[in-house]
Protein backbone atom coordinates (compact mmCIF):
# COMPACT_ATOMS: atom_id res chain seq x y z
CA UNK A 1 0.00 0.00 0.00
CA UNK A 2 1.55 3.40 -0.90
CA UNK A 3 1.69 6.01 1.98
CA UNK A 4 -0.22 8.76 -0.25
CA UNK A 5 -0.05 11.06 2.59
CA UNK A 6 3.75 11.33 1.83
CA UNK A 7 2.92 11.79 -1.89
CA UNK A 8 0.18 14.49 -0.98
CA UNK A 9 3.46 16.57 0.61
CA UNK A 10 5.78 16.04 -2.24
CA UNK A 11 3.35 16.75 -4.60
CA UNK A 12 2.62 19.88 -2.70
CA UNK A 13 5.92 21.20 -2.60
CA UNK A 14 6.38 20.59 -6.28
CA UNK A 15 3.06 22.42 -6.90
CA UNK A 16 4.42 25.46 -5.34
CA UNK A 17 8.21 24.94 -6.59
CA UNK A 18 6.16 24.93 -10.11
CA UNK A 19 4.15 28.04 -9.33
CA UNK A 20 6.57 30.26 -8.31
CA UNK A 21 8.84 29.21 -11.71
CA UNK A 22 5.67 30.26 -13.64
CA UNK A 23 5.85 33.65 -11.41
CA UNK A 24 9.34 34.10 -12.19
CA UNK A 25 9.08 33.14 -15.90
CA UNK A 26 6.33 35.71 -16.70
CA UNK A 27 8.47 38.07 -14.96
CA UNK A 28 11.24 37.35 -17.18
CA UNK A 29 9.08 37.35 -20.09
CA UNK A 30 7.50 40.44 -19.22
CA UNK A 31 10.87 42.92 -18.61
CA UNK A 32 12.33 41.12 -21.79
CA UNK A 33 8.73 42.16 -24.00
CA UNK A 34 9.46 46.01 -22.04
CA UNK A 35 12.88 46.12 -22.82
CA UNK A 36 12.43 45.40 -26.59
CA UNK A 37 9.88 47.53 -27.02
CA UNK A 38 11.91 50.02 -25.42
CA UNK A 39 14.43 49.67 -27.78
CA UNK A 40 14.63 49.47 -31.63
CA UNK A 41 15.80 46.38 -32.42
CA UNK A 42 15.84 44.49 -35.20
CA UNK A 43 15.78 41.17 -34.65
CA UNK A 44 16.61 40.45 -37.95
CA UNK A 45 19.86 42.49 -38.09
CA UNK A 46 20.51 43.55 -34.90
CA UNK A 47 22.63 40.95 -32.97
CA UNK A 48 21.15 41.66 -29.41
CA UNK A 49 17.78 41.30 -31.31
CA UNK A 50 18.27 37.15 -31.69
CA UNK A 51 19.62 36.84 -28.02
CA UNK A 52 16.39 38.56 -27.05
CA UNK A 53 14.34 36.35 -29.54
CA UNK A 54 16.48 33.45 -27.73
CA UNK A 55 15.63 34.50 -24.27
CA UNK A 56 11.89 35.07 -25.03
CA UNK A 57 11.93 31.70 -26.67
CA UNK A 58 13.37 29.79 -24.30
CA UNK A 59 11.28 31.15 -21.32
CA UNK A 60 8.27 30.73 -23.35
CA UNK A 61 9.12 26.92 -23.52
CA UNK A 62 9.79 26.66 -20.08
CA UNK A 63 6.57 27.61 -19.34
CA UNK A 64 5.17 25.46 -21.04
CA UNK A 65 6.52 22.77 -19.68
CA UNK A 66 6.13 23.85 -15.97
CA UNK A 67 2.29 23.90 -16.92
CA UNK A 68 2.45 21.05 -18.09
CA UNK A 69 3.71 19.44 -15.02
CA UNK A 70 1.85 21.61 -13.00
CA UNK A 71 -1.23 19.98 -14.93
CA UNK A 72 0.35 16.29 -13.74
CA UNK A 73 1.00 16.94 -10.26
CA UNK A 74 -2.71 18.69 -10.01
CA UNK A 75 -4.09 15.09 -11.64
CA UNK A 76 -1.95 13.19 -9.35
CA UNK A 77 -3.09 15.13 -6.08
CA UNK A 78 -6.86 14.43 -7.40
CA UNK A 79 -6.31 10.56 -7.92
CA UNK A 80 -5.05 11.28 -4.21
CA UNK A 81 -8.33 12.76 -3.26
CA UNK A 82 -10.31 10.10 -4.52
CA UNK A 83 -7.58 6.97 -3.71
CA UNK A 84 -6.47 5.83 -6.77
CA UNK A 85 -3.27 7.29 -6.72
CA UNK A 86 -0.32 4.56 -6.78
CA UNK A 87 -2.48 2.55 -9.07
CA UNK A 88 -1.59 2.51 -13.09
CA UNK A 89 -4.31 4.34 -14.79
CA UNK A 90 -4.14 1.42 -17.84
CA UNK A 91 -4.15 -1.70 -15.62
CA UNK A 92 -4.65 -0.98 -12.35
CA UNK A 93 -1.31 -2.58 -10.74
CA UNK A 94 0.33 -1.17 -8.11
CA UNK A 95 3.16 1.54 -8.65
CA UNK A 96 6.23 0.36 -7.32
CA UNK A 97 7.26 3.28 -4.95
CA UNK A 98 10.81 3.57 -6.04
CA UNK A 99 8.79 4.52 -9.15
CA UNK A 100 6.68 7.21 -7.30
CA UNK A 101 9.45 8.86 -5.18
CA UNK A 102 10.72 9.54 -8.74
CA UNK A 103 7.79 10.53 -10.81
CA UNK A 104 5.30 11.17 -7.73
CA UNK A 105 2.64 12.55 -10.40
CA UNK A 106 3.16 9.59 -12.71
CA UNK A 107 -0.68 7.61 -13.49
CA UNK A 108 1.42 4.46 -14.58
CA UNK A 109 3.67 1.71 -14.17
CA UNK A 110 6.65 1.13 -15.41
CA UNK A 111 5.58 -1.22 -18.25
CA UNK A 112 3.12 1.04 -19.61
CA UNK A 113 5.13 3.97 -19.28
CA UNK A 114 7.63 2.29 -21.39
CA UNK A 115 4.90 0.81 -24.17
CA UNK A 116 5.67 -2.61 -22.88
CA UNK A 117 2.35 -3.45 -23.16
CA UNK A 118 -0.78 -2.64 -24.35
Amino acid sequence: MVDAERFRVLLEEERNRKLELLKALRSDITSVSLARQDSNVDDEHDPEGSTIAFELSQASALMGQSRVGLEQIEEALARIADGSYGRCAICGVTIPEGRLEARPWTPFCVDHASGKRN
